[in-house]
């Protein structure tokens, strides 16, 4: 159906290997022991930096320009007006009054994803900033460096997930000390984090020694002790626990 559609073809954004001791769900799965050594022990050089930011629990989502028109996305990649939740269609009017600032943030073909923080899941907030939060300008499985993602939103107001440490590797134990305060209003505990390696590669190898940034691979932490969706009406029954309404 025409409803159903997915304007990507395929999901919006894929699931994050967990560190050794995250807490991981059903569909979940664990980083390899290279990407944990890096992430929180040693570098293989000096060409590697370590990226940690704070971790947010709201819906994942996105939103794509493509033939110069912008979609609202679930995380599966459905447009969010059809999705049986209320967070998406609140997140789809709410994308569509800021068309704008994707227009001129985004080229043919990107998206931006981030976290819809609309709604409590596991956490609730007491939100300083606008619900959406950005992580990642992605085009196809390519993502933007940190560095490019905040100079291309820097000017629009967009919000971007609490930094908690560049450059060496960041222990687990320095990302659950880090977390103690949120940087985004969380008034329960915050879930966790997430490492970004990026790595500053050789664009042709044994031909040039010039160097482009790139992301190598993203992976994250998550307490043991996080209860995930305890403010979800379809699991609680009860009314729905919400951060921001509009």
């Amino acid at each position: 159906m025409e409803l159903q559609r997915k304007p990507l073809g395929t999901k919006n954004y894929g699931h994050i290997p967990h560190l050794p001791g995250s807490r991981m769900g059903p569909s979940d799965y664990k980083c390899n022991e290279g990407q944990n050594r890096i992430s929180t022990e040693k570098v293989r050089d000096r060409h590697d930096n370590v990226i940690v930011q704070e971790k947010l629990d709201g819906s994942n989502v996105g939103i794509a320009r493509i033939d110069g028109k912008i979609y609202s996305l679930t995380r599966a990649g459905y447009l969010a007006d059809t999705s049986p939740f209320e967070q998406h269609w609140l997140f789809a009017k709410w994308v569509y009054k800021q068309e704008d600032r994707f227009l001129a943030v985004l080229k043919d073909g990107e998206r931006l994803c981030g976290e819809w923080l609309a709604q409590a899941h596991g956490t609730r907030y007491n939100l300083p900033h606008e619900p959406f939060v950005a992580f990642d300008i992605m085009q196809g499985k390519q993502r933007s460096t940190l560095a490019e993602v905040t100079e291309r939103i820097k000017d629009y107001g967009f919000i971007q997930p609490r930094l908690l440490h560049t450059g060496s590797p960041f222990t687990i134990e320095q990302a659950i000390e880090a977390i103690q305060v949120s940087g985004h209003g969380a008034v329960d505990p915050v879930e966790g984090a997430i490492w970004r390696v990026e790595r500053n590669t050789l664009i042709s190898p044994g031909k040039s020694s010039e160097r482009v940034w790139k992301v190598d691979f993203l992976v994250k932490y998550v307490r043991p002790n996080k209860l995930d969706g305890i403010y979800l009406p379809e699991l609680t029954g009860k009314e729905a626990v919400w951060n921001w309404r509009g």
